[in-house]
């Protein structure tokens, strides 16, 4: 298509879309993330305008490497991605030149160099078999039955129904169900196989006629035909160099078989291009599951359920004794009891049982393949040790033929299934999703089931309570979600921005009829940010230990994401109780305080200081307060290991200074910042402590005298000793020797863009 006007209006929806990159103004950044949802609604109610938008997308490229615009790297790579999964027909040349583009920017440092590495390996294996990344994105998300690509994926959206509105939850649940009713198994197949022929056909694929020809067929040809498309794409994909001529003419022969000779030869004359317009073909949306969280297991309860119905087909022999905790097992899994009539006697033993047979004996051969009727040791092999992260092996984190985290931990498992978590809410949310997570770590310790067969990719949107702008409130709940728009600014203006577009689908009136066509936007920017939001950001959990007033009570242990809040009670102590007042010490609001911290130093020295202090409260933060702090979450690549030698809390103390003069005594308060790496605190008078967890009021603990804060490690790094046993019986033990940090990943769009 060559239309200048249709040229000039998709340029002018690109120069919009990198305007609110740089909106300053509130009139631009109250519809920030609308141009871009509506530059690819307009390609896809027109799929011949996508090579245009290309030719777009990639001159903006070029010129901002030109200029060195870095900025506009980001969403111009993301968003051109994006229309190369969908579009058919893009020419070898548009290929070639944003492949070019991405090996240019490999010099560029991370997080360009890794995502443009990503995009390169999907580009060449588009160009080589066009329409594989449509194929195998449909397959995985829709859960697809296919052999030669057999990963699933699925969508868990969680919300808590007590931080987020009924209103909210009912129109989210409404448009994603209205969403998916349309989406029917069929439905796919059938989107997959056109997509195929079209992009491997191109002009000479009747479209149109296909579309009928494929509506009109029952489910068992459907199915037939959707298995050969599927075996001709992967089997060519997996070739290490493949023939595009030998793929042409598979495709044609079940081209032509579908539609029979004549039509398919009318196809390839042209046919009546009034009459046949390329119709659209659809990406459909992923499979979401919707969740009230109210039950503190229940996500690794719903991974557990994700892995169960196929997880018996494709363990190795080593997990087939694992069973899944919580989950009853399967009939014909369970092992059941044998009463054995040996007695442990050697006399007792029939003649010639000592005998060993030759090993060319068919006796030998049966025993080699056969089973004994015991209980199998597992043993793992010497070199596995339990992963320190959901990522898999080093290496790209996103489709680079396959799903991310897809690798073997262990041998004969691989990773087929890769589940995304995406939570809605504020910092109260991450905080519940930071102890479930971490509460997953530690149940693995106990039964390696998950971690070998799931990949875990954790989202985050956020949802805050509609308030005045000028409210504070509203802003202290967001802290995470500003952290991560300064992080990534294509994050700020794709997702920080869905909040009040999220509340006014709210105030909307419910519809019922999802038979209409819509354009669901929320659904849309979810499904843009799920496929595309590839590189994570760690952040550190921190562990608290809490001893309370009463001797008898048991200290608490809990963790925390964003923040720890402490508050001085009113109420005292007794005299006879944990530690009484000191003398000398002059009466006063707040309360007297020792505080022991490892202070935070960037020669990696340890240096403990011990001050003694009045104060009215004191906050621990793990976020940085602006950008130059060099506290905080931090990018890695994945393919190293998370720095967090830097990473420490930000630790505000409003102390009680006391002065004198003619009038008497007066107090004043003052805020003493520091930075550290762990503290511990006690009250050294008779005041009690109160204690809050990541602002979320149900996380409360009061009457609190002492309490310690330091990095949560992970809690399978510990020291831990695996012996194996090898062939000439000698013991092997290995010892794990430092403790890993605890770090949850949150994917974003491009990591941190320093």
């Amino acid at each position: 298509m060559d239309n200048p006007d249709v040229e000039l209006d998709l340029q002018r929806s690109v120069q919009a879309v990198l305007r609110e990159l740089n909106a300053q103004t509130p009139a631009l950044q109250s519809n920030q993330g609308m141009w871009r949802w509506s530059l690819h609604k307009k390609v896809e109610r027109d799929p011949g305008k996508r090579p245009v938008l290309v030719r777009i997308l990639l001159r903006e490229l070029e010129k901002a490497e030109r200029e060195d615009a870095r900025h506009v790297i980001m969403p111009l790579l993301h968003t051109l991605m994006y229309v190369f999964t969908k579009a058919t027909g893009i020419t070898e040349e548009l290929h070639r030149r944003t492949y070019a583009f991405c090996m240019r920017s490999l010099t560029l440092p991370a997080p360009y160099c890794t995502v443009a590495l990503d995009c390169a390996i999907r580009l060449k294996t588009e160009a080589a078999v066009p329409g594989t990344l449509y194929q195998r994105l449909v397959i995985a998300e829709q859960n697809l039955t296919s052999e030669l690509y057999p990963y699933q994926e699925r969508v868990f959206l969680f919300v808590d129904p007590e931080l987020v509105s009924p209103s909210v939850c009912s129109a989210l649940l409404l448009e994603i169900q209205a969403a998916q009713e349309q989406q029917t198994p069929e439905a796919c197949m059938r989107h997959v196989v056109s997509h195929a022929l079209q992009a491997a056909l191109g002009e000479a694929c009747h479209a149109g006629t296909l579309q009928r020809k494929l509506q009109a067929s029952p489910r068992l040809v459907l199915e037939r035909y959707f298995h050969a498309v599927v075996s001709a794409v992967e089997q060519m994909a997996s070739e290490p160099s493949p023939s595009r001529e030998g793929h042409l003419e598979r495709l044609e022969e079940i081209y032509c078989s579908l539609l029979g000779p004549a039509e398919a030869a009318r196809g390839r004359c042209g046919g009546d291009p009034l009459q046949d317009q390329l119709p659209s073909i659809p990406l459909p949306s992923p499979h979401i599951t919707f969740h009230l969280w109210t039950d503190e297991d229940q996500l690794w309860k719903e991974l557990v359920l994700f892995l169960r119905p196929r997880s018996q087909l494709r363990l190795s022999a080593d997990l087939e004794a694992l069973d899944l905790q919580g989950v009853p097992p399967d009939r014909e899994s369970a092992r059941a009891s044998v009463l054995s009539t040996d007695s442990g006697i050697e006399r007792d033993l029939p003649s010639g049982a000592d005998e060993l047979p030759s090993p060319e004996s068919p006796e030998m051969e049966r025993a080699g393949l056969q089973r004994k009727g015991g209980v199998k040791k597992r043993v793992w092999p010497p070199d596995i040790l339990m992963p320190s992260s959901w990522d898999g092996p080093p290496g790209l984190h996103r489709r680079t033929g396959r799903p991310s985290g897809d690798g073997e931990l262990l041998p004969g498992v691989s990773r087929l299934h890769t589940a995304r978590v995406l939570v809605l809410g504020d910092d109260r949310m991450l905080g519940r999703l930071a102890r479930a997570y971490y509460a997953i770590r530690k149940r693995e310790t106990q039964k390696f089931c998950l971690t070998p067969r799931l990949s875990l990719q954790l989202y985050y949107i956020p949802v805050l309570a509609p308030e005045k702008p000028a409210a504070s409130r509203h802003l202290e709940l967001g802290e995470l979600a500003t952290f991560l728009g300064r992080a990534d600014p294509w994050y700020e203006n794709t997702i920080n921005t869905l909040c009040p577009a999220i509340h006014k689908l709210a105030e909307m009136p419910l519809s019922l009829n999802t038979s209409r066509t819509i354009d669901p936007f929320i659904l849309d920017v979810i499904t843009y940010y799920i496929r595309m939001g590839t590189q994570p950001i760690y952040f550190q959990i921190y562990t608290v230990k809490i001893f309370f007033s009463d001797p008898s009570q048991d200290p608490a242990e809990d963790i925390f994401l964003t923040e720890l809040k402490m508050k001085i009670q009113d109420s005292k102590i007794p005299r006879d109780g944990f530690s009484p007042r000191r003398r000398g010490v002059a009466e006063g609001p707040g309360a007297e305080l020792s505080i022991c911290y490892q202070k935070a130093l960037l020669s990696h020295r340890v240096r403990e200081v011990t001050v003694s202090l009045r104060a009215t409260g004191l906050v621990l933060k793990t976020l940085a307060a602006s950008d130059s702090d060099v506290s905080g979450p931090t990018y890695c690549p994945p393919a190293a290991a998370p720095v967090t030698d830097h990473r420490c809390l930000n630790v505000s103390v409003t102390e009680v200074v006391k002065t004198s003069n003619l009038a008497g005594r007066s107090f004043s308060t003052v805020t003493n910042t520091f930075r550290t790496a762990s503290i511990q605190i006690q009250s050294q008078d008779q005041r009690l402590l109160t204690l809050s967890l990541d602002k979320d009021g149900r996380r409360t603990f009061r009457d609190v005298v002492r309490f310690e804060v330091a990095p949560c490690l992970e809690p399978c790094s510990g020291a831990q000793k695996s012996k194996v046993l090898s062939s000439h019986r000698q013991e092997m033990e290995r010892t794990k020797a430092k403790a890993k940090p605890l770090l949850m990943p949150i994917n974003t769009f491009s990591g941190i863009i320093q």
